[in-house]
């Protein structure tokens, strides 16, 4: 993981007042004022079905079940995005901690913050801790997405 305060600039782009009518108002108080939803609240918290969880915000495929795993910290906990590329991170020290915050590098929305070296059991000991309110699952296997590459 790689933090970087100079982003490229996002492909997806719309005006406040389009993001206000296309989200809801606690959609667009997490995904557009990086807000954070509280814990145990979310959909996807305790969620193991199968699929990829795209940008509620832009529909950008970021995360997949795979490599989800339950955490017991009351949000979606992930160990690695679903490709490089596909999130961007930022340096938070906002409420007086050192976080790396994790944003959708489609369209910059706020999803949640990336923790490392807490121990999980997992390849990477790193937590992606996303809010629920910031993706959609689409539900199947990957294999069923049009994205997906016929080699995966």
């Amino acid at each position: 993981m790689t933090t970087s305060e100079t982003p490229a600039a996002p492909s997806v782009v719309k005006p406040d007042s389009q993001w206000r009518e296309e989200l809801s108002r606690a959609e667009y108080q997490v995904l557009r004022q990086a807000g954070t939803e509280k814990p145990f609240t979310g959909e996807y918290w305790d969620s193991m079905q199968e699929g990829v969880y795209e940008c509620r915000a832009c529909g950008a495929e970021l995360f997949s079940s795979r490599e989800k795993f339950s955490s017991h910290c009351g949000w979606p906990s992930f160990f690695a995005p679903l490709a490089d590329g596909t999130v961007r991170y930022l340096h938070d020290h906002s409420m007086g901690m050192k976080r790396v915050e994790v944003r959708c590098t489609a369209c910059d929305s706020h999803l949640g913050h990336l923790f490392e070296g807490e121990g999980y059991d997992t390849p990477t000991d790193e937590r992606f801790c996303i809010n629920s309110v910031s993706l959609k699952l689409r539900e199947g296997p990957r294999e069923l997405s049009p994205e997906a590459s016929t080699t995966d």
